[in-house]
C-alpha cells in the first residue's frame, strides 16, 4: 500500500512560520519610527506648498484647541510670506527619538509615548537666507499619528 507524503513537510511548515513571524516583528518595528515621520513629512510639505488648511489637519487637538483653523492659516500665510517675504521654504527632519510620558505643557496630562523630530526650516527671503529649528512631537491620537508643538520653558 502506497503512504501519502504531507504536502507540506514540519521542517518547511516551522521555517514558513518563522519567516511570517519575521516580517509581523520587522514591520512593527518600523511603522512605530515610520509613520511617525512620515505625518511630519507630510505635515511640512503641505506648509512648504502655503497649504495650511491641510496641515492644520494633522495637528492633535491639543494644538486645534490653540489654533483655530481660520486664525492658523491666516497666521501662517502672514508670517511666512507676507514678514519674510518668502514663498517657500526647504526642510529636514532630524531620526525620531521616543520620549515617554512626554507633556506638551506644565500641567498638562502627558502622552505614555512622543516622538520628538527636529524640523529644520531653510528660507530664502527678502532678509536673505535664514533657518528655523523646531522641536516637533508626534503622539498617537485615535489610531493617528499626530502633530504636537513643545510649549515647555
Amino acid at each position: 500500500m502506497r503512504r501519502n507524503k504531507p504536502i507540506l513537510s514540519p521542517v518547511i511548515l516551522i521555517l514558513l512560520s518563522a519567516v511570517g513571524l519575521a516580517l509581523v516583528v520587522f514591520k512593527l518595528l518600523i511603522s512605530f519610527g515610520g509613520s511617525a515621520a512620515n505625518t511630519v513629512e507630510e505635515f511640512y510639505s503641505y506648509e512648504q506648498k502655503n497649504n495650511y488648511s491641510s496641515s492644520w489637519e494633522l495637528f492633535h487637538p491639543y494644538m486645534k484647541e490653540r489654533f483655530p483653523k481660520p486664525a492658523f492659516i491666516q497666521d501662517r500665510s502672514h508670517v511666512f510670506i507676507g514678514h519674510f517675504g518668502a514663498d517657500s521654504f526647504d526642510f529636514t527632519v532630524s531620526d525620531g527619538k521616543e520620549i515617554k510620558n512626554w507633556r506638551p505643557a506644565k500641567g498638562e496630562k502627558p502622552f505614555n509615548t512622543a516622538v520628538k523630530f527636529l524640523v529644520t526650516q531653510t528660507y530664502n527671503g527678502k532678509y536673505g537666507k535664514f533657518s528655523f529649528v523646531q522641536e516637533v512631537y508626534v503622539v498617537k491620537h485615535q489610531k493617528e499619528w499626530t502633530i504636537i508643538w513643545n510649549y515647555n520653558k
